[in-house]
């Protein structure tokens, strides 16, 4: 995992950010992690757009096209097909 530095940060946000860590039984470096993780959470609207594209992969066919369900169920019922 990687590390990350920063500097120049002012000593009161220290000191809140500790208290923060300590009032949820963290540590100083458990609580900036979750606060990392949580700024960089795709939104909501972003979730949504990924979701619709994925939705638009697996889009009914066309009409006119036979289904893969109506297309075994032709190929079973054919008796030819055993032969």
């Amino acid at each position: 995992m990687g590390e990350l530095m920063i500097r120049n940060v002012d000593d009161e946000i220290i000191e809140r950010l500790k208290a923060r860590a300590a009032a949820q039984r963290q540590s100083l470096e458990q609580a900036l992690c979750e606060i990392l993780i949580g700024a960089v959470r795709p939104s909501r609207e972003e979730l949504v757009s990924e979701a619709d594209a994925i939705c638009q992969l697996f889009s009914p066919p066309s009409p006119g096209i036979p289904s893969a369900a109506h297309l075994i169920r032709e190929d079973r019922d054919n008796e030819e097909s055993y032969r």
